[in-house]
């Protein structure tokens, strides 16, 4: 039986492995505006929060030169880095599992909508989802917060529950973001996070098969 009757699920470091089109862009980018570009391990540290909080916090930019670096992501990464990405081990049958048990499910990404649903269509897997909610690609909406909150809304509009909901991620944000709304967070550790993010998650897993097991799935697909 089904833990959850609504499951969010981010995408970058959950679904799929993005961090390679991700960080090569974000290389690109700050060569372009003669930044130094830190190590692949530092860079790994801003897969996850909305693009122009990374600039401005990680990048020490001021807001006119993020707004200016986001431009630049922008266009690299939708000609190239977007289909630098792969599928994490087992996704398919979790989505598989979920679709057959029942679950309704939505996306909950703070990647803008453009890139969020090329990437979602190159691995066809945007049937799989009542609802996907992504941050705006004019940056109006791109908070944790606010893409969980649209993504509620979108459930409800059709009719689907929510006060049986989980969110499913691998950053601080998806934790942050869903306990806004009084939702708990499974972490996964085959993403992008720390130890230090995933004590603050309702639930830690390693594999695939532990996530069928947490979500209820039944036949435990893996």
């Amino acid at each position: 039986m089904l833990t959850y009757q609504s499951v969010l699920l981010d995408l970058d470091g959950t679904l799929v492995d993005s961090a390679p089109g991700i960080v090569s862009t974000i290389a690109f980018t700050l060569k372009e505006m003669g930044r130094e570009v830190p190590t692949m391990a530092e860079l790994l540290r801003w897969v996850g929060p909305p693009l122009p909080q990374s600039f401005e916090v990680r990048g020490q930019m001021s807001p006119s030169e993020a707004r200016e670096a986001v431009t630049i992501y922008r266009g690299r990464y939708l000609d190239v880095g977007v289909y630098d990405a792969k599928l994490f081990d087992g996704v398919a049958d979790l989505l598989l599992g979920l679709r057959d048990a029942g679950a309704h499910l939505a996306i909950a990404t703070s990647k803008p909508t453009t890139p969020a649903t090329i990437m979602l269509e190159h691995f066809t897997l945007s049937d799989f989802f009542d609802v996907i909610s992504c941050a705006a690609d004019d940056e109006t909406r791109g908070s944790k917060a606010e893409v969980v909150e649209d993504a509620l809304a979108g459930l409800r509009q059709k009719g689907l529950p929510t006060d049986n909901a989980i969110m499913v991620g691998d950053r601080i944000h998806d934790v942050e973001g869903a306990g806004h709304h009084g939702i708990d967070t499974i972490m996964v550790r085959w993403g992008y996070g720390g130890p230090a993010e995933w004590e603050k998650a309702h639930h830690v897993i390693d594999t695939p098969r532990q996530l069928h097991q947490a979500l209820g799935i039944p036949g435990g697909r893996s």
